[in-house]
């Protein structure tokens, strides 16, 4: 079982920067690619950013160049640099470990961008 717990999110002018982080129980976060996901009100869930086992990343065209994502294998963490953020980046933000059986998910954080 895998419980994962982002933190990070908050209100933030445009153009300003946060950076999220999500925290997974167990011993299989290293083996499994993981995601930052959001959902915007009245929109279906996308995928912003996806990390390999390895480090490999892509990104959404929307944030590519203004969002990092990253991880650290040995404290069980995935974090995502989010700069320049635009209002339309307003969203429950959620992490998520990708896994062949089903994708475990995070409860999410809010970020709003608004001035």
């Amino acid at each position: 079982q895998v419980q994962l717990v982002e933190s990070g999110g908050g209100l933030v002018q445009p153009g300003g920067s946060l950076r999220l982080s999500c925290v997974a129980s167990g011993s299989i976060f290293s083996r499994y690619p993981m995601g930052w996901y959001r959902q915007a009100p009245g929109k279906e869930r996308e995928l912003v950013a996806r990390i390999s086992s390895g480090g490999n990343t892509n990104y959404a065209d929307s944030v590519k160049g203004r969002f990092t994502i990253s991880r650290d294998n040995a404290k069980n963490m995935v974090y995502l640099q989010m700069n320049s953020l635009k209002p339309e980046d307003t969203a429950v933000y959620y992490c998520s470990l990708i896994h062949p059986g089903g994708n475990y998910w995070g409860k999410g954080t809010l970020v709003t961008v608004s001035s």
